[in-house]
């Protein structure tokens, strides 16, 4: 969490900084039926895991498409990490309030595990604001990447984002939030999550 960029309005969730141009999205079942006579094409489904083996809704009804299921704070300076259920309602609404305690200079990290529903999903991304006393400190813009349905062999999947240092000093030292979201290639928001940490002595 550096301590930069004084303004959230720098940061602009919608814009995808490498150009990408999103094509035309297919159901899982219209890619199952295209062109089912040609082997090359059933390999390529195979390998997106269009197979036969795709999971079912886990819960009837269910018209998420990307279901985060849980979250993980690795921190260098702890034994165990600090997860965040969010399978449960109540935990989710509790982590706006909760101030998970990190070492300053700890080297810290995130584990993501999610499944995905009902069709592919294109450019993943995860985008985390955070702020202190108020004031936007700094941004996050990962690319977590392409993903088919979770199926039965591959349940769910486990990304893990890029290692950072916690800052230090007398000032760096003190509470921060911050608001996450998982936005695919079409802009659709998938989850914002609020939360934050606490940076405190050594």
């Amino acid at each position: 969490m550096a301590t930069e960029n004084p303004d959230f309005k720098q940061f602009d969730e919608d814009q995808n900084s490498d150009g990408y141009k999103v094509g035309q999205k297919k159901s899982v079942d219209e890619y199952k039926k295209l062109d089912a006579e040609d082997p090359a094409l059933a390999k390529w489904k195979e390998s997106l895991g269009l197979g036969a083996d795709v999971l079912p809704l886990e819960f009837p009804g269910d018209k998420r498409k990307v279901v985060v299921q849980k979250i993980q704070l690795l921190v260098n300076t702890e034994p165990k990490p600090i997860s965040f259920d969010l399978t449960n309602e109540q935990t989710i609404k509790e982590l706006a309030s909760k101030r998970y305690k990190i070492k300053e200079n700890s080297i810290y990290k995130l584990r993501i595990t999610f499944k995905v529903q009902h069709e592919i999903i294109t450019g993943l991304r995860y985008v985390q604001y955070i702020k202190k006393a108020g004031i936007a400190v700094d941004k996050i813009d990962d690319h977590l990447g392409s993903y088919a349905p979770s199926t039965k062999s591959k349940p769910f999947y486990q990304v893990e984002l890029p290692e950072s240092e916690a800052p230090s000093g007398l000032l760096a030292r003190g509470k921060y939030s911050a608001v996450s979201k998982f936005i695919d290639d079409d802009k659709t928001t998938h989850l914002t999550l609020n939360w934050g940490v606490e940076i405190v002595k050594k």
